[in-house]
Formats: C-alpha cells, sequence, structure tokens
C-alpha cells in the first residue's frame, strides 16, 4: 500500500554559477519540477520548492582566471541572471539561494564535521599532480594533454569533450598545467573519502527492492553503479575556493563541489525557515522529490542518500524523476560551444511567451530518451496546438457569447445525449492528467490538457451554434454554456503547465480562483457572469523570428569551427632551389563557365599577359562563375598541362581552405597587370 505524506518537499539541481540557464535545464529539471510543485499546491497539500545555485568548484575559478576577476565576481553576476531568468518565466521556487551564503558555508562544514566526529570518513593519501611555478596542486580542470584513446591535444584531466571519455589526469599524454603551461608533477596530498561500499548493501535493499518504481532509466543506472562495486569517494579537494575542510590540518583543502552541493538544499531551507526547517527534512510524513538530469542521477541516488544515512537523522528521497538530455538542432547542447538556446535571451526575444516555451518544452521533455528542440517544431507547436486548438476554442467561446448573449454566460437548458457524452469526457481528463501527474509523467499529463481543448472545438464544430442562432436560441445557450464551462476548466487543467496563460484566461471568464478539485465540474460558471472582451491567448509566430533564431546558431556554428580550427601539420622542407621552380602569376578571369556532367568543375579563360589560357578548377561548390568574371587571381603557371573532363587545362588556380572546408580563391590585394610574376 501506498504511503500517505503529510507534506512534500521538492527540491531542484541547482544550476553551475558560471554560465546562465538553458533549454536543456529546462526541459531536464526545472519545468517539470514547477509543473508538480503548481498541480500540488492547487491540490491543497503542503509543498516547498527548493532551489539556488552552485557557486563552487574548479570551473568557476578556471573562468574567474580567464576574466581576471575573482570567483565571487563570477558567481555574483550568474546568480543574478539565473535567478531573474528563473522569477520572469515562472519557475515558483518558494526560495531561490546560493552554496556562497554564510548559513550554506556553516551548514556544510557542521554536515562534514559531524561525519568526521563520528568516524565516517577514511583519510587517503594519494598522489595528485602539482604545479611547480604556480605553486598549487591541480584539479583535473586544469590539466591538459593528449587523449589516449582518440589522440584529441586539448583533453582534460577528467574528460576528453571530443571522444567523450571519462579520464583521469594520470591518463593524459603530455600532461600540462592549465595555469602556467609547464609540465606538472606527481605530489602526495591527503583527503578525505566517504566509504561508499560501507553502504553498498544498505543501497542496494533500498533501491533496487524498495524502489522499483523509479524511472527505468534512474533504476538502470543506480543498479548498473551498484552491481560494478561502489568504491570510496573523495569528499575534499586542494583549492581556495569553496567551503573549507573543518577540520587542523586541511589548510589550503574544501569540500569537493559534489559534498557540499547537496547540502545547499538543507541549507536554503533552513534559510528560508530557520525554526521549522527540520520538520521538511527530518519528519518521517514529508516526502522529497529530488528533480534532477541523467547527468547527476549518481550523486542524488547513491552519494547523497550514503551521506544522509551516515549523518543519520535525515529522510531519503521517496522518488528521483530524473531526465534525460534535450539537444538542439540535432546536436548535444553545449555551455563552452555555447550552442544553446539562453532562457535570459529567450526572455528578451519572444517577450510575453514565457508559457509558449514552456509548453514547446513539456511536449518533448526527455523523460526516458534523449530529446531534440528544433526551432521549427516550436514555431509549429505554437501555431497548430496553442494557436489552432487551444486558443482558437476559448476565442470562439467567448467570441459567440458576446455575439449573442451580451457577453454574460447563458443559462444551460436541457442537454442532448451528445452533450451529456462530451460532459463526460470532460470529468474523465481530471483523472488521466491526475494519473500522469501523480507518476511524474508530464508529458502525458500536458497531452491529456490540450486533449481537453480538442473535445470544445469538436463540440462546437459538431453543434455549430452560430447557424442554430436562426432558429433556436436556447439550444445555442445550452451549447455556449457547455462551451465556456469547458473554456473554464481549460484555466484549470492547464495552470501547471500554462500558468501565464490561465490567468489570462481567468481573467476573461471572472474566475477568482483556481482549485484543482473543481477540475471536470459544469458548474465553474454562474449564469449571468460577464465575460471579458475576447482577447487571443497565443498569436502566430512568423517565419522572420524562426530565421532569425536559426541564423543565430548557424553564426554559433561558424565562430565554433574558427576557434576549434587547427592547421594542417606544416610538410616537410623543400630546398630554395626547389621554391624557385614554381612560377606563380596573376591573372585576369576573362570567362567562367561550369563544366558539363561535372559538380565541382569550373572552366577558366585567364588573361595571362601572354595571349591566354584555360586552367580547369575545382571550386564550383565555392563560386559562382559570374562571381569570379573579371577578378586578378593568382595561378601556377608552369604546371604541366593535364585534360579534365576533356578540357586540357594549363595551370593551378591558387585557394585557401577555411575552418569549414570553404575555399576562399588567392587573389592581390591591389590591381596589377596580368602575367605578373609573385615572388
Amino acid at each position: 500500500m501506498e504511503k500517505k505524506f503529510k507534506r512534500t518537499l521538492i527540491t531542484t539541481a541547482l544550476p553551475y554559477a558560471n554560465g546562465p540557464v538553458h533549454i536543456g535545464h529546462l526541459a531536464g529539471v526545472y519545468v517539470p519540477a514547477d509543473i508538480y510543485a503548481r498541480y500540488l499546491r492547487m491540490k491543497g497539500e503542503e509543498v516547498l520548492m527548493i532551489g539556488g545555485s552552485d557557486e563552487h568548484g574548479v570551473p568557476i575559478t578556471i573562468k574567474a582566471r580567464k576574466e581576471g576577476v575573482t570567483p565571487q565576481d563570477i558567481v555574483d553576476r550568474y546568480h543574478k541572471i539565473i535567478k531573474e531568468s528563473f522569477e520572469e518565466f515562472g519557475i515558483s521556487f518558494d526560495i531561490y539561494s546560493r552554496t556562497s551564503s554564510k548559513i550554506h558555508h556553516q551548514m556544510a562544514s557542521d554536515f562534514f564535521r559531524k561525519l568526521y566526529d563520528k568516524g565516517e570518513f577514511i583519510e587517503k593519501v594519494s598522489q595528485q599532480y602539482y604545479d611547480e611555478e604556480a605553486q598549487q596542486f591541480l584539479a583535473d580542470r586544469y590539466i591538459t594533454g593528449t587523449c589516449p584513446h582518440c589522440h584529441n591535444e586539448r583533453a582534460y584531466g577528467d574528460q576528453c569533450e571530443a571522444c567523450g571519455t571519462s579520464l583521469n589526469a594520470t591518463d593524459l599524454i603530455n600532461p600540462k598545467s592549465a595555469i602556467s603551461g609547464s609540465q606538472p608533477v606527481l605530489r602526495d596530498t591527503k583527503h578525505w573519502y566517504l566509504p561508499l561500499d560501507k553502504w553498498e548493501p544498505y543501497l542496494r535493499e533500498w533501491i533496487l527492492e524498495g524502489h522499483k518504481e523509479w524511472r527505468s532509466n534512474v533504476y538502470g543506472q543506480c543498479k548498473s553503479w551498484i552491481d560494478m562495486g561502489l568504491q570510496p569517494r573523495a569528499v575534499s579537494r586542494d583549492l581556495d575556493w569553496g567551503v573549507p575542510v573543518p577540520v587542523e590540518g586541511a589548510d589550503g583543502k574544501v569540500l569537493y563541489v559534489w559534498f557540499d552541493a547537496p547540502i545547499g538544499y538543507i541549507s536554503n531551507t533552513k534559510e528560508l525557515l530557520p525554526d521549522t526547517w527540520e520538520r521538511w527534512w527530518k519528519d518521517p510524513e514529508t516526502k522529497m522529490i529530488h528533480f534532477i538530469g541523467k547527468d547527476n542521477i549518481v550523486f542524488h541516488c547513491i552519494v547523497f542518500p550514503a551521506m544522509l544515512k551516515a549523518e543519520g537523522s535525515y529522510n531519503l528521497p521517496e522518488n528521483v524523476p530524473a531526465n534525460e538530455f534535450l539537444n538542439l538542432e540535432g546536436d548535444k547542447i553545449s555551455t563552452s560551444r555555447n550552442w544553446a538556446v539562453w532562457l535570459h535571451e529567450y526572455l528578451r526575444d519572444f517577450e510575453g511567451k514565457q508559457d509558449v516555451l514552456r509548453y514547446v518544452l513539456t511536449a518533448n521533455a526527455p523523460e526516458t530518451k534523449d530529446n531534440d528542440f528544433t526551432w521549427r517544431d516550436f514555431q509549429a507547436r505554437n501555431n497548430n496546438e496553442l494557436v489552432a486548438i487551444l486558443g482558437n476554442f476559448i476565442n470562439r467561446s467567448i467570441v459567440l457569447t458576446h455575439k449573442y448573449f451580451d457577453g454574460k454566460v447563458p443559462a444551460a437548458g436541457e442537454f442532448t445525449d451528445y452533450d451529456r457524452e462530451t460532459i463526460a469526457e470532460m470529468v474523465n481528463v481530471k483523472s488521466n492528467i491526475e494519473g500522469y501527474l501523480d507518476n511524474y509523467r508530464f508529458r502525458d499529463a500536458q497531452k491529456e490538457a490540450m486533449n481537453l481543448a480538442r473535445i470544445g472545438n469538436k463540440y462546437l464544430a459538431d453543434t455549430e451554434p452560430w447557424k442554430l442562432a436562426k432558429t433556436d436560441m436556447e439550444r445555442v445557450a445550452t451549447i455556449l454554456n457547455i462551451a465556456l464551462q469547458i473554456s473554464a476548466n481549460l484555466a484549470i487543467a492547464f495552470e501547471p503547465f500554462l500558468p501565464f496563460s490561465s490567468a489570462k484566461l481567468r481573467s476573461l471568464l471572472g474566475m477568482s480562483e483556481c482549485r484543482w478539485e473543481e477540475l471536470g465540474s459544469t458548474q465553474l460558471l454562474a449564469t449571468g457572469t460577464q465575460l471579458s472582451p475576447a482577447e487571443l491567448l497565443f498569436e502566430k509566430i512568423e517565419d522572420a523570428a524562426i530565421e532569425a533564431q536559426l541564423q543565430r546558431l548557424e553564426d554559433t556554428k561558424k565562430a565554433n569551427m574558427l576557434n576549434e580550427y587547427k592547421a594542417n601539420p606544416i610538410r616537410e622542407n623543400i630546398e630554395f632551389d626547389d621554391f624557385m621552380k614554381l612560377d606563380i602569376r596573376v591573372g585576369k578571369v576573362l570567362e567562367c563557365t561550369k563544366v558539363p556532367k561535372a559538380d565541382k568543375l569550373l572552366q577558366f579563360r585567364i588573361d595571362d599577359g601572354l595571349g591566354g589560357r584555360t586552367i580547369v578548377s575545382g571550386i564550383a561548390k565555392h563560386y559562382a562563375p559570374e562571381d569570379l568574371v573579371g577578378k586578378n587571381v593568382c595561378f601556377v603557371a608552369n604546371l604541366a598541362p593535364r585534360k579534365l573532363r576533356g578540357i586540357e587545362s594549363q595551370g593551378m588556380i591558387l585557394s585557401a581552405e577555411d575552418a569549414d572546408g570553404r575555399l576562399v580563391v588567392i587573389t592581390p590585394a591591389d590591381e596589377v597587370r596580368p602575367g605578373s610574376e609573385v615572388k
């Protein structure tokens, strides 16, 4: 029998404060968490939704060093951007705080100290890379070198981003310090480790036997880790940014970010509720749900529960509905490559359209497998679903009521069998949505809410009140009463998903509140209720707006190619006399045509100052023939003639290959006489 709880604590993965929030974060964590929190609040349940910025760790120190500022400057900047973006987007945190706060430092320090005093840690000395020039130990991200798997020369000490392989810093070939560029040396250093192997039997029973209802991706990843055998994990780092390790002899060491960050859920709760926070963390009648992405499953299902169990007084999570990853236009979202749709930029570019993005991200939620966000799909879902289905039904219902009944809800007469069938379908939607939301299936739940709008559209299309208005106004009154009751139900059904649009709809319908228990009722709007004039809930998104976003991504892709471009190695040296054998000249293009049945070839007639010559060049995919006529180009004049597609080519036009594979013809900067030698 399922356990009943008095209250629900919702935590959301702490976004890393070295950049803004993007749509991958929203789809994976914050939109589903917000839907669930709003749903429970509508049911009148006691709910707390906790969030905050993760502000410690190596990437922040790297970014600060690159920009010549302090780590605090970095986290202050991005915490502000993230917090304000969440507020504008309608993510309804009860508190959104940060791990650089005094209360968090104290709580994380106390948590470590309690485990330390209980003897829950193992002290171990290991070898770690040390930069003798910078006089500091190097975190894995401060070490670069050649990947032993794919030979990418810019792999990090924890991962090769070219092939995706997880690495240890000692795996790298020719390791270099990212701080000084020197070759680091291995030195002994002492750290504290949480012995996860000690908790393996408990975790095996608690997860694999006690939580078989967890999502298959979560359960499967946990099982894989446990079956491989859990190992002790370091909880401290040699670093000067973070929560200092609170024991004697730990100078220059801080709590590892994975250890201190989840304690942020607790410290943020205490910051909000200094007197009653323990009720949310230690009362067994509180249900705790972690909303995270799949990259955090191990930390929230194995590591954090082991920490809480070792401490001894905290609840463990009841469920961890982790999502998979959301890709962007078929490619993995990447902060470092700027391949993302950033929330603060979306809010600027699509002002007032928070609910459109919420709807699309929920419709494409990567709940059990990776999914893809495309701007064309975003446009189609807005235009074909929000506008054409939901918005269209609401607008027609209100417009017809104003046309025939002065905008007042008409009284319903006797119901027909079809009326009763429609109402029954409406009532069923409530239980369907609840069933999905209670099991964290937000994509299906939203689909059910949209089905209610489809029911309404079909009802109006089938009954055709605009035709009946000529002969039977009593019947029209009944039809529009039912249509308006469906509209009021839509305001309730979509409240967790589209809070801004639901609030606007309630205002149009004269509804003062929105309670979940009323979903399915045919008495939400009293007869005679005055409706506001019709307003569009959604508007079409035109092609130009989408083209602008696609162009931005294309510009990003080109910039990445240039940044990542690595020139080919220089070929073997040649003697000066060999170079002098080349006769490179300037010629003017007199004619240029495509070679028939040859996609890559262009045929040139060149004025070479010596009577002219023909050259065939493989640049047809990079230039239109007419763009080259009249240009001066550089060519090799003394290359032995050869036939290409039956045409004798008397030389070679010189081109440079760009980072994206584009060929650019070499031309002199100033006008020179055809036949001039290049020296």
